[in-house]
């Protein structure tokens, strides 16, 4: 190692969270760069995406991607540009996606068959885009929407936690469809970005009233499809609300993540009976190869001005723990983004 040998930062997981993740569940690392191998590229990160999925993959247990392990970096989406490349796959230069982890470098193997890194577009839209809209959480939900929960001209549409990555997608390409689309969430704040920006049709604040009470105002003719982003009371009472052949499209249940008690199942399930309706859930992983279908859907609609992604960055490597507890105590109006520093550049 030579005085100018790069140094990467790294968060890993040190213990396995009770309820919200504390500072103590966290290790803060830093190593030398290890020389690169043949077929193999090192990403300098720029931005990293903070997800509520995040919370599961700290949890031990079968899901449906393995958990992160005690002393492993953790897992985290993220965007960056090829700073060293020994593959014929991708150049120096490059600007590209994938599973890169809390870090600011990541290396890997690069070939044609397993595309770790996958070289995205930045003159289509910013980097941080690319973990927004144009990433997973803007695939989870074109995917969820239409292939899950294969909206009709004229129906009405539900989503929860509207205003954030997943749900403010799914709520205008539910627009673009020809639906009447109605969000949840919380604080007046971000009703009124739901609807006055987005363009959604209504949106009911579920701190200033009981939900129940605004899918009978909003929802009049009742619920065909739901997107279900955060379980719990409001999964609830949007079932109470379905119409027959219904489908509820189960995406994530952030209400219910940081529980030190059991997961609540829905109370309502019944009415899954009475009305004929469907419950899936949705895992974006499996739509892998067919990203490029919904990256030239979305990015037509972004370019078109027919739909917004707003990201909400915060600055530097070091705040990821409290960034992350952002996220799960609502704090974020928009994507949840990381911006890593230049001081490992």
């Amino acid at each position: 190692m030579t005085q100018d040998t790069p140094m990467n930062r790294q968060f890993r997981l040190a213990a396995r969270p009770v309820g919200l993740p504390q500072a103590a569940d966290w290790q803060r690392t830093e190593e030398p760069l290890a020389p690169l191998a043949d077929g193999a590229v090192r990403v300098r990160v720029q931005y990293l995406s903070l997800d509520p999925a995040m919370r599961g993959w700290m949890n031990e247990g079968k899901s449906y991607i393995r958990p992160v392990a005690i002393g492993e970096t953790m897992r985290a989406g993220g965007v960056g540009v090829v700073v060293e490349s020994t593959s014929p796959h991708l150049a120096v230069g490059d600007t590209v996606g994938g599973m890169f982890g809390v870090q600011d470098y990541w290396t890997g193997p690069v070939d044609a068959a397993a595309a770790a890194a996958m070289k995205i577009d930045p003159s289509l839209a910013p980097a941080p885009k690319w973990l927004n809209i144009l990433g997973m959480p803007g695939m989870t939900a074109y995917f969820g929407l239409t292939d899950v929960g294969q909206p009709k001209a004229g129906e009405t549409v539900v989503v929860s936690a509207a205003a954030g990555a997943v749900g403010a997608t799914v709520g205008q390409v539910a627009k673009q469809l020809g639906c009447r689309a109605v969000g949840i969430a919380g604080g007046a704040d971000k009703c009124r970005y739901v609807v006055e920006e987005l363009g959604f049709d209504a949106c009911i604040d579920y701190k200033a009233g009981p939900v129940a009470a605004g899918l009978k105002e909003h929802c009049p003719q009742g619920v065909d499809v739901y997107f279900d982003n955060v379980g719990g009371d409001i999964l609830d009472a949007v079932l109470a609300r379905i119409n027959r052949k219904a489908r509820i499209v189960i995406c994530g249940a952030i209400s219910q993540y940081n529980n030190t008690t059991p997961v609540q199942g829905p109370a309502n399930y019944l009415s899954l009976l009475v009305n004929r309706a469907r419950m899936e859930g949705m895992v974006v992983l499996d739509y892998l190869p067919r990203y490029p279908e919904g990256v030239q859907r979305l990015g037509a609609w972004l370019q078109a001005g027919a739909i917004k992604s707003r990201e909400h960055v915060v600055d530097g490597f070091e705040r990821f723990p409290e960034a992350l507890t952002m996220l799960f105590e609502g704090k974020n109006f928009g994507k949840l983004v990381l911006k890593i520093d230049d001081r490992a550049a």
